[in-house]
């Protein structure tokens, strides 16, 4: 009998991969037991990364929801484990000493047992701490080698890091497929690297389905040495998403490993409850795009667990650049147009801004940038207009280290701007925030909960848990499941939830998130300004009346409600506006 090999469903990563939400904590109750009856995962990812920030958006509360998820798998003594994106720990943007260091002992007490740190630019400086802290708060830390292709990831390069991470106490190694572009030749080699020089470190590889390379990369890893593949099952597996756990096994089996057995009645059961979920509301939040598999993945890098969060963004600036093609009298873009221009966008952008790993949060910020130069080009004012701090945070070196080159016409464009490049360790621009959220907790007599829990949510997710706690965040997800069940099924709501939703909004069009806001560009000539809208202007229901990036990376569409004439207008191109800013007055029809 061969090497033995493991497996770990990766559901948190499954729902990601797909769409926009996560299941819900009854969801995730029914579907664990399923799961342990498979009898073929060692592992199961249960939480991490969007996992909290969405279940909040939802009005759900993460914490109750990874302990019920947890609880029967560390029952069954099937390890549980999560993703860390080391100095943005579970959200899009860094995160201060004492929070990041708080998350382990919280997540620890919660029944999760490995963490899966990772740097979006292989920083060392981003990823030690958190392996540290990890270590104290009793976890197994799994350092983490965001992979992907280009002329700066080299084997060698990889090959440094995991030394790096292992002497800094990580206790096994994750190959971070996150686009699915490593060449499996080039990964198996990598194992080796890594096995000849620590062979009692556990490496794990995760690849996404999504050009179409990660089933031979799991052959050649598990012939290098690998001991775990990250898996998934029906009805979300393939596609933008990860291998199915039947393909994987069938594969390596025959290839003569040791490898469990899958109980297909336990299988089918997990399908159809997951099928079960998709069809009651989650489906609604899911692109189809993000069921095909597609090689032009490969050129431009972008991974799989962005994919959903993509095509909303896409869907929101589709309209803006086809109304100024429309004013200069050339032929609209479908999705399909628009999304290989993005493709080939960031394929340009990458290399330009140093060929950042990418996966959260560079990945959202070198598709930003791509995407917005992609609308001012459109108007006519070239490249790398609307960069907001986020994106220079990259480029400037304020997140960490680049592995490659920045272009020298943004390093030009930086001194233009008065921009300045440093090396400074991140971490260390942050100060520590606990006890400004300490006394916010107590001053709203709010619960701190188990094991501070509720503390560290808030002070995780500030915004959103906030929109939680005042029910806004709930309100908000039945309004968007509401559309999305409209456009989907061309359904007509009752007269008592259309007066119940007129009644919700007020003549003051508000943002519903902090961020930058961008209006409906109608810019149509050579270096033509952006034009704001104008007093006067009409709207119908359910046009858009701007759009707001937020501090997360994503672009958030905000309608015109149910329409009428602007009577004022709040914001600025590009102003920076808090959750709750009036943007304008819509003054309806009588």
């Amino acid at each position: 009998m061969g090497k033995k090999i493991q497996f770990s469903l990766v559901y948190r990563d499954m729902w990601q991969s797909s769409g926009k939400f996560q299941p819900r904590k009854d969801q995730l109750e029914r579907i664990a037991p399923v799961i342990i009856k498979m009898g073929c995962f060692s592992r199961v990812e249960t939480n991490g990364g969007a996992f909290e920030q969405v279940q909040l958006l939802a009005g759900e509360n993460p914490n109750e929801a990874v302990r019920a998820f947890c609880k029967p798998f560390n029952e069954a003594g099937i390890k549980t484990h999560m993703l860390d994106r080391g100095l943005n720990a579970l959200r899009m943007y860094p995160v201060p000493d004492d929070v990041r260091r708080m998350m382990y002992q919280v997540k620890h007490a919660q029944g999760v047992d490995i963490p899966r740190i990772f740097d979006g630019l292989n920083d060392i400086r981003n990823i030690a701490p958190s392996i540290k802290w990890a270590k104290e708060a009793g976890m197994t830390p799994q350092g983490t080698l965001c992979i992907t292709t280009s002329p700066v990831h080299t084997l060698e390069y990889y090959s440094e890091l995991a030394d790096k991470e292992i002497e800094a106490g990580a206790e096994e190694i994750c190959l971070k497929d996150m686009a699915g572009i490593g060449q499996p030749a080039f990964l198996g080699k990598l194992t080796k690297m890594i096995k000849d020089k620590h062979p009692e470190i556990v490496i794990e590889y995760h690849g996404h389905s999504g050009p179409g390379l990660s089933m031979a990369s799991v052959l050649e890893v598990c012939q290098n040495g690998a001991d775990i593949i990250d898996t998934a099952i029906e009805p979300l597996s393939w596609g933008k998403v990860h291998p199915d756990v039947i393909s994987v096994q069938s594969m390596l089996k025959h290839a003569g490993f040791d490898v469990p057995e899958i109980n297909m009645d336990a299988y089918m059961q997990a399908r159809a409850l997951t099928q079960e979920f998709i069809d009651e509301w989650l489906g609604y939040f899911i692109n189809p795009q993000n069921k095909i598999m597609s090689s032009l993945l490969l050129g431009c890098g972008l991974p799989g667990g962005m994919m959903g969060s993509m095509m909303s963004d896409l869907g929101g600036i589709r309209g803006t650049i086809n109304n100024l093609r429309k004013k200069k009298g050339e032929p609209e873009l479908s999705v399909d147009d628009l999304l290989i221009k993005l493709f080939n966008e960031v394929a340009y952008v990458w290399p330009r801004v140093g060929y950042p790993p990418l996966v959260t949060p560079f990945s959202q910020y070198t598709k930003n940038i791509s995407l917005m130069n992609l609308l001012s080009m459109e108007q006519g004012k070239g490249r790398y207009v609307y960069m907001d701090d986020a994106m220079w945070g990259m480029i400037l070196g304020r997140s960490g280290k680049v592995p490659g080159e920045i272009a020298p016409e943004i390093k030009e464009l930086a001194k233009e701007k008065n921009l300045e490049f440093t090396d400074v360790d991140p971490h260390t621009l942050l100060e520590n925030k606990l006890p400004e959220f300490r006394e916010e907790m107590k001053k709203n007599g709010w619960d701190f909960g188990k094991d501070d829990e509720e503390l560290f949510e808030l002070a995780m997710h500030p915004e959103q848990y906030r929109n939680y706690k005042s029910g806004q965040a709930k309100k908000n997800f039945l309004a968007d499941l509401q559309k999305a069940k409209d456009a989907r099924e061309g359904a007509k709501v009752s007269i008592e939830e259309a007066t119940a939703f007129k009644h919700a909004k007020a003549d003051a069009i508000v943002a519903p998130v902090k961020g930058q806001v961008f209006w409906e560009f109608q810019g149509d000539g050579e270096a033509a300004p952006a034009v704001e809208p104008y007093i006067g202007k009409e709207y119908k229901e359910g046009d858009v009346f701007c759009y707001i990036q937020a501090p997360w990376g994503e672009f958030v569409t905000v309608p015109a409600d149910l329409g009428g004439k602007l009577v004022e207008i709040g914001a600025k191109q590009g102003a920076k506006v808090r959750k709750g800013d009036v943007l304008g007055y819509i003054q309806r029809e009588a």
